[in-house]
């Protein structure tokens, strides 16, 4: 149909008249409402952006103490484990305070634990590292 016949058409039913394609012969138009089709389009974008952002695997960080009790330790090993699953990595963190500082072994050997608790399904990303009084290693699953 012509552009006149469109435009008196769109102004009777009291929505616009947008242009699909301008590209084509002959241009292609469509005749909506524009603010219901800017909100639609809005939220599409915004599923799009989620989705996008889901398929992310974020890092996930857990901090642990020296003097962490057997069951605290079970807990966050299994918090940990639940990021794992969830596709995420996660960053593990051995935190020294004070006088702990002259016995990094011990925090060596947590660690040790830690990951042996995780299981064989892990994988380390680099090797641990103290980085200031922290001792930290990535893990992902393989």
């Amino acid at each position: 149909m012509s552009s006149k016949e469109a435009l008196k058409l769109a102004g009777e039913q009291g929505v616009d008249l947008v242009e699909i394609a301008a590209n084509a012969n002959p241009p292609v138009v469509k005749v909506i409402d524009w603010g219901k089709f800017q909100y639609q389009q809005a939220k599409e974008e915004a599923k799009n952006r989620k989705k996008a952002r889901e398929k992310q695997s974020e890092l996930k960080t857990m901090k642990i103490g020296l003097k962490i009790s057997d069951n605290d330790l079970n807990i966050k090993v299994r918090k940990i484990r639940g990021f794992l699953d969830d596709g995420d990595r996660a960053k593990i963190i051995i935190m020294f305070r004070g006088r702990e500082m002259a016995h990094r072994e011990i925090g060596r050997e947590l660690l040790d634990k830690v990951i042996s608790l995780l299981g064989d399904d892990i994988a380390l990303i680099g090797e641990p590292q103290f980085s200031g009084r922290n001792l930290s290693v990535g893990v992902r699953k393989k």
